[in-house]
Protein backbone atom coordinates (compact mmCIF):
# COMPACT_ATOMS: atom_id res chain seq x y z
CA UNK A 1 0.00 0.00 0.00
CA UNK A 2 1.12 3.46 -0.75
CA UNK A 3 2.56 5.62 2.68
CA UNK A 4 -0.41 8.42 2.55
CA UNK A 5 -2.90 4.93 3.00
CA UNK A 6 -1.03 3.53 6.09
CA UNK A 7 -0.57 7.18 7.34
CA UNK A 8 -4.77 7.16 7.11
CA UNK A 9 -5.34 4.00 8.75
CA UNK A 10 -3.25 4.98 11.29
CA UNK A 11 -4.93 7.71 11.79
CA UNK A 12 -8.34 6.53 12.57
CA UNK A 13 -6.77 4.31 15.28
CA UNK A 14 -4.96 7.08 16.88
CA UNK A 15 -8.25 8.97 17.18
CA UNK A 16 -10.05 5.48 18.02
CA UNK A 17 -7.48 5.30 20.83
CA UNK A 18 -7.75 9.11 21.74
CA UNK A 19 -11.56 9.25 21.94
CA UNK A 20 -11.78 5.37 23.80
CA UNK A 21 -14.14 4.17 21.24
CA UNK A 22 -13.41 0.21 20.86
CA UNK A 23 -14.35 -2.79 23.11
CA UNK A 24 -9.96 -3.11 22.14
CA UNK A 25 -7.17 -2.68 24.11
CA UNK A 26 -4.47 -0.40 22.02
CA UNK A 27 -1.50 0.35 22.95
CA UNK A 28 0.87 1.95 21.08
CA UNK A 29 4.35 0.51 20.23
CA UNK A 30 7.93 2.78 21.08
CA UNK A 31 9.11 3.94 17.55
CA UNK A 32 12.77 5.67 17.31
CA UNK A 33 13.62 7.20 14.46
CA UNK A 34 10.96 5.43 12.40
CA UNK A 35 12.12 2.21 13.15
CA UNK A 36 11.10 -0.59 16.12
CA UNK A 37 14.00 -2.66 17.58
CA UNK A 38 13.97 -5.47 19.83
CA UNK A 39 10.55 -7.08 18.45
CA UNK A 40 11.43 -9.45 15.77
CA UNK A 41 14.41 -9.77 13.64
CA UNK A 42 11.73 -9.43 10.60
CA UNK A 43 11.22 -6.60 11.69
CA UNK A 44 13.83 -4.52 13.35
CA UNK A 45 15.19 -1.47 12.12
CA UNK A 46 12.84 -1.66 9.10
CA UNK A 47 10.94 1.71 8.43
CA UNK A 48 8.07 1.92 10.18
CA UNK A 49 4.95 4.40 10.51
CA UNK A 50 3.34 2.92 13.43
CA UNK A 51 3.14 -0.53 15.80
CA UNK A 52 0.40 -0.99 17.76
CA UNK A 53 -0.61 -4.09 20.39
CA UNK A 54 -4.63 -4.73 20.17
CA UNK A 55 -6.04 -7.66 22.31
CA UNK A 56 -9.86 -7.64 24.44
CA UNK A 57 -9.68 -8.72 28.19
CA UNK A 58 -9.33 -12.13 28.45
CA UNK A 59 -7.95 -12.95 25.14
CA UNK A 60 -4.56 -13.28 23.53
CA UNK A 61 -3.38 -10.00 21.85
CA UNK A 62 -2.29 -9.60 18.44
CA UNK A 63 0.50 -6.87 17.07
CA UNK A 64 -0.15 -4.56 14.07
CA UNK A 65 2.58 -3.09 12.16
CA UNK A 66 2.71 -0.37 8.94
CA UNK A 67 5.85 -1.32 7.84
CA UNK A 68 7.85 -0.74 4.68
CA UNK A 69 8.66 -4.48 4.86
CA UNK A 70 10.60 -5.24 1.70
CA UNK A 71 12.61 -1.56 2.03
CA UNK A 72 10.98 -0.78 -1.17
CA UNK A 73 8.71 2.09 -0.20
CA UNK A 74 5.67 -0.16 -0.08
CA UNK A 75 3.81 -0.38 3.40
CA UNK A 76 2.69 -3.32 4.53
CA UNK A 77 0.25 -4.16 7.36
CA UNK A 78 1.97 -6.87 9.29
CA UNK A 79 0.06 -8.66 12.05
CA UNK A 80 2.25 -11.08 14.18
CA UNK A 81 0.41 -13.08 17.41
CA UNK A 82 0.68 -12.59 21.29
CA UNK A 83 3.88 -14.42 21.31
CA UNK A 84 6.24 -13.10 18.07
CA UNK A 85 6.65 -16.26 16.62
CA UNK A 86 6.02 -15.09 12.91
CA UNK A 87 3.70 -13.42 11.20
CA UNK A 88 0.24 -14.20 10.66
CA UNK A 89 -0.83 -12.14 7.66
CA UNK A 90 0.94 -9.54 5.56
CA UNK A 91 -1.15 -7.47 3.42
CA UNK A 92 -0.60 -4.24 1.15
CA UNK A 93 -2.99 -4.65 -1.85
CA UNK A 94 -5.74 -2.19 -1.81
CA UNK A 95 -8.59 -2.18 -3.77
CA UNK A 96 -11.95 -1.03 -4.28
CA UNK A 97 -14.96 -2.86 -3.67
CA UNK A 98 -18.59 -1.50 -3.25
CA UNK A 99 -17.10 1.83 -3.95
CA UNK A 100 -15.42 1.59 -0.47
CA UNK A 101 -11.20 1.00 -0.10
CA UNK A 102 -10.54 -2.60 1.21
CA UNK A 103 -7.46 -4.30 1.92
CA UNK A 104 -7.57 -7.26 0.11
CA UNK A 105 -5.41 -10.40 0.99
CA UNK A 106 -4.96 -14.02 -0.76
CA UNK A 107 -4.96 -17.41 1.44
CA UNK A 108 -1.80 -19.11 -0.52
CA UNK A 109 0.22 -21.16 1.92
CA UNK A 110 3.93 -21.33 0.97
CA UNK A 111 4.77 -24.53 3.60
CA UNK A 112 7.53 -27.24 2.25
CA UNK A 113 5.22 -30.46 2.77
CA UNK A 114 3.55 -30.94 -0.76
CA UNK A 115 0.35 -30.19 1.17
CA UNK A 116 -0.35 -26.50 0.25
CA UNK A 117 -2.93 -27.62 -2.32
CA UNK A 118 -5.06 -29.08 0.58
CA UNK A 119 -5.15 -26.39 2.36
CA UNK A 120 -6.02 -24.26 -0.05
CA UNK A 121 -8.50 -26.31 -1.29
CA UNK A 122 -9.47 -26.26 2.74
CA UNK A 123 -9.83 -22.55 3.09
CA UNK A 124 -11.78 -22.23 0.16
CA UNK A 125 -14.51 -25.03 0.94
CA UNK A 126 -14.70 -22.95 4.69
CA UNK A 127 -14.85 -19.16 3.86
CA UNK A 128 -15.98 -19.66 0.18
CA UNK A 129 -13.03 -17.93 -1.74
CA UNK A 130 -9.53 -18.11 -0.88
CA UNK A 131 -9.60 -13.50 -1.51
CA UNK A 132 -10.96 -11.88 1.64
CA UNK A 133 -11.40 -7.97 1.53
CA UNK A 134 -11.07 -6.17 4.64
CA UNK A 135 -12.66 -2.17 4.37
CA UNK A 136 -10.19 0.30 5.42
CA UNK A 137 -11.90 2.16 8.67
CA UNK A 138 -13.07 5.62 7.26
CA UNK A 139 -13.70 6.60 11.17
CA UNK A 140 -13.24 6.08 14.62
CA UNK A 141 -16.67 3.69 14.72
CA UNK A 142 -15.25 1.22 12.42
CA UNK A 143 -11.97 0.47 13.51
CA UNK A 144 -13.20 -2.48 16.44
CA UNK A 145 -14.65 -3.94 13.34
CA UNK A 146 -11.44 -3.41 11.06
CA UNK A 147 -9.79 -5.10 14.11
CA UNK A 148 -12.51 -7.95 13.94
CA UNK A 149 -12.15 -8.64 10.47
CA UNK A 150 -8.35 -8.92 10.86
CA UNK A 151 -8.50 -11.35 13.46
CA UNK A 152 -10.88 -13.41 11.75
CA UNK A 153 -8.69 -13.62 9.01
CA UNK A 154 -5.61 -14.71 11.06
CA UNK A 155 -7.95 -17.22 12.95
CA UNK A 156 -8.98 -18.12 9.45
CA UNK A 157 -5.59 -18.76 7.91
CA UNK A 158 -4.17 -20.61 11.24
CA UNK A 159 -6.69 -22.97 10.70
CA UNK A 160 -5.81 -23.75 6.85
CA UNK A 161 -2.60 -23.82 8.01
CA UNK A 162 -3.20 -26.81 10.28
CA UNK A 163 -5.92 -29.17 8.64
CA UNK A 164 -3.30 -31.51 7.37
CA UNK A 165 -2.08 -32.03 10.92
CA UNK A 166 -5.98 -32.65 12.05
CA UNK A 167 -6.40 -34.75 9.05
CA UNK A 168 -3.35 -36.74 9.50
CA UNK A 169 -4.28 -37.35 13.48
Amino acid sequence: MEKKVAIYICSQIEDCMKNNQTSYDISKLAIVWSTIHGFHQWTNGKTIIAGYHISKPEELGYYLFFIDWHRNNRYYLVIYPQNKSTTLAELQNISELNRKAVITWNYNPLKRDGKNQERKSYFKQLYGSTTIHIPIPTSCFEVGTFFDDLISLCQKRMKADRIVDVLNE
